[in-house]
């Protein structure tokens, strides 16, 4: 958890180790993740751990970085040679990371960014976001002013699923909503095309990198597909995930498949970008992305100007 109501019953447990820790619970998902990534790879990545295969980067936050560590021992447990303690079978692996004050990359929306935060500015005043917006006008007032009787009754699940529709509804302005193309160039396009050039990277003979993989928040999974319009409107739960998925058909073109794994029950939903095939050949893919990646001459002093504010903290979520 990052903060509480100030009635709420349940914000004992952050004394333990602070507001925005991972959890126990949010370990084992993690190391779910790995677990799973390792059986979907197992055909593609080495069993042993190898530096040249795998770049792991995270935004610099305690529950992030934790995360990935925990995905990390699902997907590479130690094996023979590997295994430098019989009773821990367990091996260290390298997360890269930078300041939260110079991520731009990962610590989602980059909130000193002049521009942007115009577009947010007439997001927030359309007739469409006021209308919507309405219904939740005196639902937070409720919650810093209820009793503990009131919070213990079956009306405090309808107040988590108004939180929850009501977080779904700023992640939306935030990154689309007005001008989605124009947020998705200062915001979820910068990740995008350092995507796609990881993805052209791996088509050279001499690349040994097989994966990249991002432990972020549930808004950089937001800001992504909206950049792609495949956002379904829902917030991201813990431990989702985005994949992009690199082939070679057999007349040499190169295509790409796009999964989302929200659920540990499920298999992961492909997703099909829209205007392409579910298997989209990478060229196309890159045009019909290219609106969201081109920033115009004329932005480019207000892009140089995005640097990350810290101080916004949402639930983790993995990028691969």
């Amino acid at each position: 958890p990052q903060e509480f109501f100030p009635t709420d019953q349940h914000k004992e447990v952050a004394r333990q180790q602070g507001y925005g820790q991972l959890t126990k619970l949010g370990i084992q998902q993690q190391y779910e993740l790995g677990q799973y990534m390792r059986r979907r790879y197992s055909y593609f990545l080495s069993v042993v751990y190898k530096q040249c295969e795998i770049y792991v980067q995270s935004t610099d936050c305690d529950h992030t970085l934790m995360s990935a560590q925990a995905s990390l021992a699902g997907l590479y447990p130690p094996t023979q040679g590997q295994i430098w303690n019989p009773r821990i079978l367990w091996q260290p692996i390298p997360v890269h990371t930078v300041p939260l004050s110079h991520d731009n990359l990962l610590y989602l929306p980059f909130s000193h960014c002049p521009k942007y935060n115009e577009l947010l500015k007439e997001t927030f005043a359309t007739r469409d976001f006021q209308k919507q917006l309405k219904q939740y006008r005196h639902f937070v007032p409720e919650q810093t002013t209820q009793k503990e009787s009131v919070r213990k009754s079956p009306c405090f699940l309808s107040s988590l699923t108004k939180l929850i529709k009501l977080s779904e509804l700023l992640l939306q302005a935030e990154f689309g909503f007005h001008k989605q193309i124009q947020k998705s160039r200062l915001q979820g396009g910068i990740l995008l095309k350092t995507i796609l050039k990881h993805i052209s990277d791996a088509r050279k003979p001499s690349h040994q990198q097989k994966m990249v993989m991002y432990s972020a928040h549930a808004a950089t999974i937001v800001a992504l597909q909206m950049a792609l319009n495949v956002f379904n409107g829902k917030l991201p739960p813990y431990s989702a995930c985005h994949f992009f998925e690199l082939y070679q058909e057999k007349n040499g073109q190169y295509t790409i498949e796009m999964y989302y794994r929200n659920n540990s029950l499920r298999d992961p939903h492909p997703l099909t970008l829209p205007g392409c095939k579910f298997r989209c050949p990478l060229e196309r893919f890159t045009q019909l992305v290219s609106p969201v990646l081109d920033i115009e001459k004329g932005k480019l002093s207000a892009l140089g100007t995005c640097t990350q504010k810290s101080g916004l903290h949402l639930p983790r979520a993995h990028l691969k």
